[in-house]
């Protein structure tokens, strides 16, 4: 997998996300509960791959090969939050 790779599925990721906050924009009717859920589940893998993208670049810039880079579980990543 190549960086640009991964740029991309966070660009369809981000894509995805602005279409879901866009179905009800200027209405007044909310997400759905499952709207909601898909939602939530894309701000946690966009949290992955920024991850995996910030880990491929170190990687690199250490003189690494960035494939030894690894999409990290959730639990992981959305543990850097807190």
């Amino acid at each position: 997998m190549e960086d640009s790779d991964v740029q991309g599925h966070i660009e369809e990721l981000i894509a995805e996300e602005h279409r879901l906050r866009d179905i009800h924009e200027g209405e007044h009717e909310a997400l759905s509960h499952a709207e909601k859920e898909r939602l939530d589940a894309l701000e946690i893998d966009l949290d992955r791959y920024w991850d995996l993208l910030r880990q491929r670049r170190s990687i690199r810039e250490t003189g690494g090969n960035p494939d030894d880079a690894a999409l990290r579980d959730p639990n992981t990543v959305e543990g850097y939050k807190g």
